[in-house]
């Protein structure tokens, strides 16, 4: 029997097949290794059926909570509004000065807002050397000259007062020609003498007869007499009738000035180092150690020291005394005021000035002589080169440098007057605050800045003119 070969190899080949066989896939192996993902469509989002009432409550809801959240926002603005509105010294007027305010249609109409009167302080003035009478008008918010037309002395009188000197030094009114095209006060027909003079005044276009109100509160910065002679001479008697002597227990301290019956200006360092008024005596009209023998000694009601004053600096070193009893400026030429500079009264650097002070001559400590000296004023970055002055002068100070050496200005009496001749008038431009303090000889003299502390001394006038 023939054997059939490819039969006889099958054995061969099945047991050859069988050792190539591979081991068997895990369970996890039997997943195909490509898989087609088939996005299917979203279900359809099947929102629950509102009922209509229940919509709108809730609408209802969310306008209430928006109303709500605008009504605090409201709030909340308004509140800050009211806060910088009270915090804010003067939003809404004119400060007075003390925390408060007042309308600026209250400021100068004649009624005291303000509790300490500031609105009522300085509403009158007078202006340049012409002495020009001025008044703040609330209406067109700026200073006014008054027409002539229909004044009195009577009305003179009552301006004064409004400026803080007393009824009865009371000198003289006059009239010089308009020159101003910005309107005039012209004075009502029916005068209330009990009332404000600035109720009684109406603004106007014009003036009926083209002449303005100037105005003399007190005879002043007249009658001197005075050799004007060289630095250091003795003063004559009469030469500086408003220079006063101020003593406690009967020796000189400091020099005064006077500006009126009752009132005298000098530093407030004098007077810091005595404060009772009832310690000190003024002496008027002396020039020399037998002046106070034959000339009667004043007593001082009150010492005003301006509140700023600074012993370390000398910043505000002014101060006033209020006498009891007012100078006899009438009875006698040796007494008399100077006048204070008025607003627009032009100073300016190298101006010829006058000094005087009490000082000791040679081998002679008893009471000291009067003593003149001409000076010219400097200005402040001049004054501020010295290398004692550096960074010390401020705008409340002014400063005169000795026109001839050895003049002793840098020794001049503290609270003693400086003061310059300008129109025929004699104003006082400073009161002597740095006298011994002086670096050397070529050193200049520095005074208070009267022009500086014009409104203070005619507040202090005006708060005490009745006492």
């Amino acid at each position: 029997m023939t054997t059939n070969p490819y039969l006889d190899t099958c054995p061969h080949f099945i047991r050859e097949y069988e050792k190539m066989k591979l081991p068997a896939l895990a369970e996890s192996d039997d997943q195909p290794q490509y898989v087609h993902n088939v996005a299917l469509k979203p279900l359809p989002v099947i929102s629950p059926s509102i009922p209509k009432h229940k919509d709108f409550k809730h609408r209802c809801i969310k306008f209430t909570v928006a109303a709500v959240i605008s009504l605090l926002l409201l709030l909340l603005v308004a509140g800050v509004l009211l806060a910088y509105y009270f915090s804010s010294s003067c939003i809404h007027g004119i400060k007075c000065g003390d925390g408060n305010c007042v309308w600026e249609s209250q400021w100068c109409d004649g009624v005291t807002d303000c509790p300490a009167g500031q609105d009522e302080a300085n509403c009158v003035r007078l202006h340049g050397s012409s002495f020009l009478l001025q008044i703040y008008s609330t209406q067109s918010k700026a200073w006014r000259s008054v027409c002539s037309h229909g004044w009195t002395e009577e009305k003179g009188r009552a301006s004064c007062q409004s400026i803080g000197y007393s009824r009865g030094t009371y000198f003289k009114s006059g009239q010089q020609r308009a020159d101003s095209n910005d309107g005039f006060l012209l004075v009502k027909s029916k005068f209330n003498p009990q009332a404000s003079i600035l109720q009684q005044l109406a603004l106007q276009n014009t003036c009926p007869n083209n002449m303005v109100v100037t105005l003399h509160c007190t005879d002043c910065g007249s009658r001197v007499n005075s050799s004007r002679a060289s630095a250091g001479q003795l003063a004559s008697l009469g030469s500086w009738p408003w220079q006063v002597s101020l003593q406690v227990a009967a020796s000189h301290r400091c020099g005064g000035v006077i500006i009126s019956p009752y009132w005298i200006v000098t530093a407030a360092q004098c007077v810091t180092r005595a404060t009772s008024p009832g310690d000190w005596a003024v002496y008027a009209g002396i020039v020399d150690p037998l002046g106070p023998l034959f000339n009667p000694a004043y007593s001082v009601r009150r010492i005003i020291t301006h509140e700023g004053y600074n012993s370390q600096t000398l910043k505000n070193d002014i101060a006033l005394m209020r006498l009891s009893q007012p100078l006899d400026i009438t009875g006698s030429r040796n007494i008399g005021p100077v006048c204070l500079p008025n607003v627009g009264l032009k100073v300016t650097a190298h101006q010829k000035c006058w000094i005087t002070r009490f000082g000791h001559r040679a081998n002679d400590s008893g009471f000291p002589y009067l003593m003149e000296a001409q000076v010219s004023l400097i200005d402040a970055p001049e004054c501020s080169s010295f290398i004692a002055y550096t960074n010390r002068i401020s705008q409340d100070m002014i400063c005169a440098r000795d026109m001839q050496a050895g003049g002793g200005v840098c020794h001049a009496d503290g609270g003693g007057p400086l003061v310059s001749l300008m129109d025929g008038v004699w104003w006082l431009i400073g009161d002597s605050i740095w006298g011994e303090h002086c670096a050397g000889q070529d050193a200049p003299g520095v005074y208070g800045n009267v022009a500086y502390f014009l409104d203070w001394i005619h507040r202090q006038m005006k708060r005490y003119q009745d006492d």
